[in-house]
């Protein structure tokens, strides 16, 4: 279990410098963006911030859930399919956990870090121009 755990965080590590590495800055930038579009429009509507909704919000969580994965999952599926072919390319070999955790990384973190703090930013900005 250790081997396979050091093997993926020095095969995520080796991504950083390695070929393909713009897809780190191109794929969050992606996420922010629908964050940025989609915090503003939870704003609008007057809506709890996302992630905070999404954990004090079961009756909602899955509706929420959906939402977020619409606006993310193109991101996230692209960001699966160019971590394979990394894999492929530098590796030779492909390890679908690596793969997930990699889009996990440049899709959801920060589409759930930056929609709520958008969302309270404007609602705050609204209501200082009452």
């Amino acid at each position: 279990m250790d081997d396979i755990v050091t093997r993926i965080i020095e095969n995520l590590a080796d991504r950083v410098s390695g070929p393909m590495k713009f897809r780190l800055i191109l794929q969050p930038l992606m996420a922010t963006i629908f964050a940025i579009r989609d915090g503003r429009k939870d704003a609008r509507e007057g809506k709890a911030p996302y992630a905070w909704a999404v954990f004090t919000n079961p009756e909602h969580r899955r509706e929420l859930l959906q939402d977020g994965w619409k606006a993310v999952g193109k991101v996230f599926v692209i960001a699966v399919i160019i971590d394979v072919i990394y894999q492929f390319v530098v590796l030779k070999w492909v390890y679908p956990v690596e793969a997930l955790i990699v889009a996990a990384l440049l899709a959801f973190i920060p589409y759930l870090v930056i929609r709520g703090p958008v969302n309270r930013l404007i609602s705050r900005k609204g209501k200082e121009d009452l």
